[in-house]
């Protein structure tokens, strides 16, 4: 079938405008990358027939080499846009689009990309916003974030304290890296059970499959040889089953601090580190496609013995702060304004700028109808706005009778704070400063809480 050059292709509530290289939905556009959108045009052109691997390579990747993993890659990205049932799987065949199409032999004007309507985000705000949250501040570290994503930098490291909004930072680069044409895989270190994380072996092995199945790649096993070691296995899993797949691959790995306190973890980051050297040495080599990005909130040097061995000292390195003034004014003015801008000083004196606690604030004014007189008369009750999140400190501080005893140091504002606890502090989110001899609570409200319960 002959497709005239602005045919429109109708199916269900999708339209493809050829022309206009454009897929709408109900009116509102939908980014595919470059290569989906070519498959889903040759599947177009030829409904509810069965198109081999064969037929399909040599017409979305013509005069070009390429493995026939890249298939099932499209494949899973039309279906997270389309739904399951559109396209069918033939074993070991190829595929075929099963819905009705209806080809409109003149253009559909296209229809100016709607913006996604904001989340109603009813629940407080909890963990990492999504993607297109009315809430989301962005800030300096986003763009130079982004940008790193963008040029395929080797090795792109966020490091910020405790409820920073890494893993928000995390997921609008991915986002943006997605949009763009790379494959993106997400990893949050916080989702693996005990088991995968007892051995390196086990570790990586479940990362393998894990990303596989992201992929919707095979994991063959026979890849795996026990006596390779778990660091060949795994870096052979990639070069020669999905980075060949995939062409440019963004990996983020969220919560890497996870891994600090096992004994394998150095030959972990040594691993990382050496793709970066890898890629360094042979750019156009399997490794000149692939970026890793790690957010990470714990000092690596207090847990690295070789430095030599550590990602964390080459690569983009980026520090994601606390809200300022001015992105504290603007977030106010996305929750409709419950305070004067000339009251969102104090407020953010109180809570230090510190994201997560300027967030759920805003909240409790809006959904809750709280004033800012009683906010402030309540932030340092364990039943009062804060509550829980000052008791979850407290208790974790308990637990470690030297950290308690820094903090005490730092309250009594006496010399003498070691450096390992000061780190393991502002990792923690407690403290700031640039040093132990600048160290001071992360906000008025902390100081407030904890030197009634620790003086």
């Amino acid at each position: 079938m002959t497709t005239p050059p602005r045919s429109t292709y109708e199916f269900g509530p999708y339209l493809l405008d050829v022309g206009e290289y454009r897929l709408l939905h109900n009116g509102r556009e939908i980014k595919l990358r470059p290569k989906v959108m070519d498959f889903l045009v040759v599947l177009l052109k030829h409904p509810k027939q069965l198109l081999t691997k064969e037929e399909l390579l040599q017409e979305v990747w013509p005069n070009v080499e390429v493995e026939e993993g890249n298939l099932p890659i499209c494949v899973k990205e039309l279906r997270e846009v389309l739904g399951p049932d559109y396209i069918e799987t033939v074993a070991t065949r190829g595929y075929r689009f099963t819905g009705e199409v209806r080809v409109l032999n003149k253009p559909v004007l296209p229809v100016r990309p709607m913006p996604t309507p904001a989340p109603k985000e009813d629940g407080p705000p909890v963990g990492a916003l999504p993607l297109n949250s009315r809430y989301y501040i962005k800030r300096p570290t986003d763009d130079e974030f982004c940008s790193a994503i963008q040029r395929r930098d080797s090795l792109v490291l966020v490091k910020g304290a405790r409820q920073v909004g890494k893993s928000s930072l995390l997921a609008q680069g991915l986002h943006q890296a997605r949009q763009s044409g790379a494959t993106v895989v997400l990893t949050d270190f916080q989702s693996l059970n005990a088991d995968a994380l007892t051995t390196a072996d086990g570790l990586l092995r479940s990362l393998a499959e894990q990303i596989a199945y992201k992929l919707d790649l095979d994991f063959p096993s026979d890849t795996w040889k026990p006596a390779a070691g778990p660091n060949m296995n795994f870096e052979n899993y990639l070069r020669r089953k999905v980075l060949p797949n995939t062409g440019a691959l963004v990996w983020g790995l969220d919560e890497v601090d996870r891994l600090f306190g096992y004994a394998y973890s150095d030959d972990i980051f040594g691993l990382f580190r050496s793709w970066h050297n890898l890629r360094s040495f042979d750019p156009r080599g399997p490794w000149g496609g692939f970026t890793l990005a790690l957010a990470y909130a714990t000092e690596a040097h207090l847990f690295i013995k070789d430095l030599n061995q550590s990602p964390f000292n080459v690569g983009t390195r980026l520090s994601l702060q606390d809200f300022t003034l001015a992105q504290g004014v603007e977030l106010n003015g996305r929750y409709g304004s419950p305070l004067q801008d000339t009251a969102v000083s104090g407020y953010l004196a109180l809570l230090g700028g510190h994201p997560y606690l300027v967030q759920c604030g805003f909240y409790k004014m809006v959904h809750e109808n709280l004033k800012l007189a009683t906010i402030q008369n309540q932030a340092d009750r364990d039943e009062g706005p804060f509550g829980d999140h000052l008791h979850h400190m407290y208790r974790s501080l308990e637990r470690d009778a030297a950290l308690c005893q820094a903090v005490r140091t730092v309250l009594r504002g006496e010399p003498g704070l070691g450096t390992s606890d000061f780190y393991r502090l502002r990792s923690a989110g407690v403290l700031a400063g640039d040093s132990p001899q600048e160290a001071a609570l992360r906000c008025e409200l902390y100081a407030t809480y904890l030197r009634k319960r620790l003086l």
